[in-house]
């Protein structure tokens, strides 16, 4: 079984900047595609951003130009760096990993616990 441990959620002013990480742990596996998503209070989880293997990237509308999405394969780590943050970013944001379990080629879909950015204005 695959572990995702999130890290750098926090309290930041509006216009302000914070980088989250997601370190995949565990059983022998291959990462496929990595990404973020978020769920505020009330509303349902969405993607934020994601990246393939191959480093091609996909962004939500409402964050395009804002934040970036990269990845070490050889760290199997993902990150978010958010700038200009806004009030409307406040959410749990949550880590997603897909790819296969090397040791029996099943397929893996795992998520990690969440962290929370809160945006004040």
């Amino acid at each position: 079984q695959v572990q995702l441990l999130e890290s750098g959620g926090g309290l930041v002013q509006a216009g302000g900047s914070l980088r989250l990480s997601c370190a995949a742990s565990g059983r022998i596996f291959r990462l496929n595609a990595m990404g973020w998503y978020r769920q505020a209070p009330g509303k349902q989880r969405e993607l934020v951003a994601d990246i393939t293997r191959g480093g091609s990237t996909n962004y939500a509308d409402s964050v395009k130009g804002r934040f970036t999405i990269s990845r070490d394969n050889s760290k199997n780590t993902v990150y978010l760096q958010m700038s200009s943050l806004k009030p409307e970013d406040t959410a749990v944001y949550y880590c997603n990993a897909k790819g296969m379990d090397v040791s029996n080629l099943s397929p893996l879909d795992a998520w990690g616990q969440g962290t929370l950015v809160t945006v004040s204005s």
